[in-house]
């Protein structure tokens, strides 16, 4: 019989307070601070307050917050980064002691090596999100299907097959996920011009996407057409990007769409749009385990027309 969600929280739960013992402090039945310090300075502590919901660990991550008040904004962005990266190489998994000993090891190396400010101002909501890795994504990886070079054989390609996710809701606005797979570039942009052709998507407040197509897998080290488009939320598509990166999708575009509700969501709007795309990564088989080295399921249409 398959564990509940919420046996899978409390065995957690059980195992971190013996692991933790009076650092681990449970503020409500679903609410739990854990405070953290490096191994050799006890004077530098981070509190990690995580929120658990009701999709975790099969669903998404839980909430969580990070309080310090001597951690300044690039070492914040950079401990934020390492837990979402930590989250993506461990879908559906329990979370929390992963993420406490990366916060451990990474508070350990920012006092040794300084703790640092940002270089520039940023808002509220930016300032938890983006680090050195976003910012290098989108100036190399930012590029439109007119700007990759793919060789074309001659053949016809077919507009691939698309499938859209459920909508996911949070205070008036609203996402949803598209999925397709691809082979080459011009069937990315067949999907995204079928895609406009619902009213309602072309007149979304974004249509963000990140493609990854397979260019060459000799000599056991593949390479790869990628691109990302953050249609107006800023870093948004690079981060998708990395999505694919981190979970070795292979031809395959995702799209999110997003209708702004009224309401500024933050950092959450990012869990959101990740979120949206990895489900359907899930569903469709392009999330490749560890162990795994064969490619995606991918039939399900849009390859060659027969000649």
């Amino acid at each position: 019989m398959t564990e509940t969600n919420f046996e899978r929280q409390k065995e957690e739960i059980e195992a971190l307070t013996s692991i933790y013992g009076d650092d681990c402090l449970m503020i409500s039945d679903h609410e739990y601070n854990i405070h953290i310090t490096a191994e050799h300075d006890q004077s530098h502590g981070i509190n990690l307050e995580i929120i658990f919901t009701d999709g975790y660990p099969k669903d998404g991550p839980p909430n969580y917050q990070i309080s310090a008040p001597w951690l300044k904004g690039e070492s914040r962005q950079k401990i934020e980064n390492a837990l979402n990266d930590v989250y993506l190489e461990n879908l559906g998994e329990s979370l929390i002691y992963l993420w406490v000993e990366k916060i451990r090891e990474l508070v350990q190396e920012i006092l040794e090596t300084g703790n640092k400010s940002p270089n520039e101002n940023v808002s509220s909501d930016e300032e938890f999100c983006f680090g050195d890795e976003d910012i290098r994504l989108a100036q190399l990886e930012l590029t439109s299907p007119e700007s990759i070079e793919q060789a074309d054989d001659g053949s016809d390609w077919e507009c691939p097959v698309i499938t859209s996710g459920e909508v996911l809701v949070d205070r008036n606005s609203r996402f949803v996920g598209h999925i397709a797979p691809v082979f080459h570039v011009k069937q990315t942009k067949m999907m995204l011009s079928s895609l406009k052709e619902n009213k309602k998507i072309a007149s979304a407040t974004h249509n963000i996407y990140a493609c990854r197509i397979l260019k060459d897998e000799h000599g056991g080290h593949p390479t790869f057409y990628q691109m990302c488009e953050d249609d107006g939320e800023t870093h948004a598509g690079s981060r998708l990007l990395h999505l694919l990166q981190i979970v070795d999708a292979r031809n395959v575009m995702v799209v999110v769409t997003r209708w702004y509700g009224g309401v500024h969501l933050g950092p959450d709007r990012f869990k959101h749009i990740n979120n949206c795309a990895r489900i359907l990564l899930d569903q469709h088989g392009f999330i490749r385990s560890k162990e795994e080295k064969k490619g995606p399921k991918s039939s399900s249409g849009g390859k060659k027309k027969k000649k």
